[in-house]
């Protein structure tokens, strides 16, 4: 017959160690609250005692805190983890979640499941960190209506405290640096200002993006710096991708450097997209920069390394996921925070010099 040994409780560990059962909870969770000398050494003795911690569903429902945070993804798990910028927030948010030993719940928005597995994990956490976006998924309408603590990242919306960068004053300011070089002939490669789901495109006036997105604020920096230079819009070259992968970025690039009046100018609503658009002009044996300039969007470390390396608005995607975090977790003001971008130069767009 197996024998089974009885569970040690908190009770029995503060008993064992001749401590109260506040150290011992303490020492599992609150670290701040002990000497690091005595936390480590409760924790060594309970190890050696065979005691795992205090148990996190019953503490859940004992204080309705999990430590468990949310976070919302606007994309499936595939791509965040693979997208540079994404996983630069994820790493952020998680290096604040590590030093408060707290977790991190991956959801992705657009998954349509009501099933009891699905309600059961959102239930489990203390709130959402909503990335990316806002969208009518009917997971998202749940969230919403259980009266949690909601921050949202790269969303410009009112509904929410948020963390944001100034993504029209951003791409501007790399429209601007582009059009210094007076182009005879301008291209945009752009992301999801379109419903369609392939890489197609576009018109000044089909900007049908929503309003609290990203693209839309990148697109309205562009149409300014645009209308300044007093660019003729309706020569305008637009290529818009739903997904932003190196494959759609590619094919872009195809299409715009394929027209009969090929641009001198590409202005990249991301560096994924701007690096695509080096490599197809490289393989087409077209000069980078003398006889195209390429501006990109989002400073991911890949951007300076390649030839030539990539003009492209820096934006710090760590300090988003880092910021984030702390205010969810109080260490921070709850209150909206938009973050500068930088312009780091690079070959592909030099400055002109005056």
């Amino acid at each position: 017959m197996i024998e089974y040994k009885k569970k040690l409780t908190i009770k029995d560990m503060a008993k064992a160690l001749n401590v109260s059962t506040a150290t011992i909870s303490n020492a599992f969770n609150r670290p701040d609250q002990l000497s690091e000398s005595l936390r480590l050494r409760i924790i060594e003795d309970c190890q050696r005692l065979g005691y795992e911690g205090p148990n996190a569903a019953a503490r859940s429902l004992r204080t309705g805190v999990s430590g468990i945070v949310g976070v919302l993804l606007a994309d499936s798990l595939s791509y965040c983890i693979s997208d540079p910028v994404a996983s630069q927030f994820l790493a952020g948010l998680a290096d604040v979640l590590d030093q408060r030993q707290c977790n991190m719940l991956l959801l992705p928005g657009q998954d349509e499941s009501t099933s009891y597995k699905s309600r059961q994990m959102e239930s489990m956490v203390d709130g959402y960190i909503v990335y990316g976006g806002l969208h009518p998924s009917k997971r998202f309408q749940r969230l919403l209506q259980q009266s949690k603590p909601i921050i949202a990242v790269d969303v410009d919306t009112t509904d929410f405290i948020t963390v944001n960068i100034d993504n029209q004053d951003g791409a501007y300011r790399s429209a601007c640096l582009a059009l210094d070089h007076r182009p005879q002939k301008v291209a945009i490669i752009s992301l999801r200002l379109t419903p369609v789901s392939t890489v197609s495109w576009a018109t000044c006036d089909a900007c049908y993006a929503s309003p609290a997105s990203v693209s839309r604020s990148r697109w309205l920096g562009y149409m300014q710096a645009l209308q300044e230079y007093n660019y003729p819009l309706e020569q305008l070259s637009v290529v818009d991708v739903p997904v932003n992968t190196h494959r759609n970025a590619c094919l872009a690039a195809f299409m715009l450097l394929n027209q009969e009046e090929r641009p001198d100018v590409i202005i990249c609503m991301s560096d994924r997209m701007a690096l695509g658009a080096l490599q197809v002009a490289l393989q087409q044996q077209i000069s980078v920069p003398n006889d195209l300039k390429i501006v990109g969007f989002d400073g991911i470390a890949e951007s300076q390394f390649t030839h030539p390396t990539l003009t492209t608005v820096q934006q710090y995607n760590e300090l988003k996921g880092q910021m984030a975090g702390n205010m969810f977790l109080g260490l921070a003001p709850r209150q909206n925070v938009i973050l500068p971008t930088d312009m780091l130069m690079g070959e592909t767009c030099p400055r002109v010099v005056p």
